[in-house]
């Protein structure tokens, strides 16, 4: 009989609920055995999902056991693969909970695809653009289009040290819609910096001031539930990879018809009209998702979204939330208590302690015993070594990024006027524009398949850079 393992059982009486979590380890020896063979420690699940063998087993055989063709026809390859294109956006609709009467799913080439046909086609003209610190770069970039249009742009700050949002200063402008044009309100979900998970009772908030509610879930909908017939957002962008990793390279915007029939796009494409003429100089849009859908759609991978759906209902939320609770809980514990000998805390975390409002994602920087940070780029290195694969940098959220490391207004402001960066600025000129702040952080983020030896890999790394 062998001795059990001390960390397991003080795990294990911590989170007595893990053991109902098995059903992921049985999975993970079948389906994602490669993991094992091959030595790797996977913690970059907010970058991207892992796919199952089973995935690609059904895909493979739907594609190889059929003739399908482009859908843009009537010919019987063409209607066979428009069957299950639109079977696929039912069936995402379906997946979280979003009557189609009342939304439609638009397939994308990813989320930021998914904000960019946001971004091009709201009316800004007159209008506000509210948007939290706390954003992915392609929430951000929408900014653009609303600056173009001579709309109005503000930001929500966020605060330290769990990096929530001012709750007054958002009350304040959520109270000032524009009078005169349409404003849209734009936060994620869960941060994919942080992990922190925003109220999504700011959703109804806005909508009783008169905005449109962007409300970004692509780091949400890996491990929590998305329930559309409880909370009703007009924008949701969701990229399918994040979620069960294949295929890559296909999102989608689900969306409130309503809210849809305020966009306008500036440009028509292939498969996005009814009728187009070159002598007539006129152009009628098709209605529904096909308008926003440009040229001819994955039509291939897309029945691979439906398979991949699928896999996380027989899996289940209660779940996955379970297993990411217990093991984001264990890792966020054990990192807070390391220490070197020189009493210095070996990490600082970036975020919420505790699991309340919070996602499976912990983003930390590394100090030595005279509290002088690790470079996050070192510490990849050293982490590659070992085979473990987390991310380093601001995971394109600069807001969330310039706010962890303490990087002020005046700062960034000194570094973008500097000469010579008018027209470039990378980000080794950035780092010496800070003079000696950390420039980024690292980030390691549970999963579907995570399982408690993987974390016990992340501790021993960690604690191999205690002196």
């Amino acid at each position: 009989m062998t001795k059990a393992d001390p960390e397991l059982v003080a795990f294990l009486k911590k989170y007595p609920t893990y053991p109902t979590t098995h059903i992921l380890d049985d999975l993970r020896a079948v389906e994602y055995s490669r993991l094992d063979i091959n030595g790797q420690v996977y913690l970059d699940y907010t970058g991207g999902g892992l796919y199952s063998e089973s995935q690609l087993r059904r895909h493979h055989r739907l594609l190889s056991e059929h003739v399908f063709g482009n859908p843009h026809s009537s010919n019987p390859t063409s209607q066979s693969a428009t069957q299950l294109v639109d079977h696929a956006r039912e069936y995402v609709l379906r997946f979280f909970n979003a009557d189609p009467d009342e939304y439609i799913a638009i397939f994308t080439s990813n989320a930021s695809g998914a904000l960019k046909l946001i971004g091009e086609s709201y009316p800004f003209a007159n209008g506000r653009y509210l948007l939290t610190f706390d954003n992915h770069n392609s929430v951000n970039g929408i900014r653009e289009f609303a600056h173009a249009r001579g709309g109005d742009v503000a930001y929500i700050p966020i605060v330290l040290p769990d990096m929530r949002v001012d709750a007054s200063q958002l009350d304040r402008e959520l109270a000032q819609p524009s009078k005169n044009g349409h404003s849209l309100f734009a936060y994620p979900a869960q941060s994919n910096f942080s992990s922190v998970q925003h109220p999504l009772e700011w959703i109804e908030k806005a909508h009783e001031h008169g905005w449109d509610v962007l409300l970004d879930a692509a780091a949400f909908v890996p491990t929590s539930k998305l329930d559309l017939s409880k909370i009703k957002p007009d924008f949701v962008p969701v990229s399918f990879y994040k979620m069960f990793g294949y295929p890559t390279g296909l999102g989608a915007l689900i969306a409130r018809r309503k809210a849809l029939g305020k966009l306008h796009r500036p440009w028509f494409a292939g498969g996005t009209i009814t009728v187009a003429s070159v002598q007539g100089d006129k152009y009628y849009m098709a209605d529904g998702a096909a308008a926003f859908e440009d040229g001819t759609i994955d039509y291939l991978n897309i029945p691979a979204i439906e398979i991949g759906l699928k896999h996380i209902e027989s899996i289940g939320y209660d779940v996955i939330h379970e297993r990411i609770h217990c093991l984001t809980g264990w890792l966020l514990s054990n990192l807070s208590e390391m220490r070197h000998n020189s009493g210095v805390p070996l990490v600082r975390i970036f975020g919420p302690t505790q699991m309340a409002g919070r996602g499976g994602a912990v983003t930390i920087n590394f100090y030595d015993k005279d509290d002088k940070a690790f470079d996050h780029r070192y510490i990849e290195e050293e982490a590659n070594k070992v085979n473990i694969s987390l991310r380093t940098g601001c995971f394109c959220n600069p807001g969330a990024g310039e706010v962890a490391l303490e990087i002020s207004r005046m700062e960034l402001d000194v570094c973008f006027t500097q000469p010579g960066h008018e027209d470039r600025f990378t980000v080794d000129d950035f780092r010496l524009c800070i003079d000696g702040k950390s420039s980024g952080a690292v980030r390691i983020s549970v999963g579907l398949v995570t399982n408690f030896d993987d974390v016990q890999s992340i501790l021993t790394f960690a604690r191999s850079l205690l002196s």
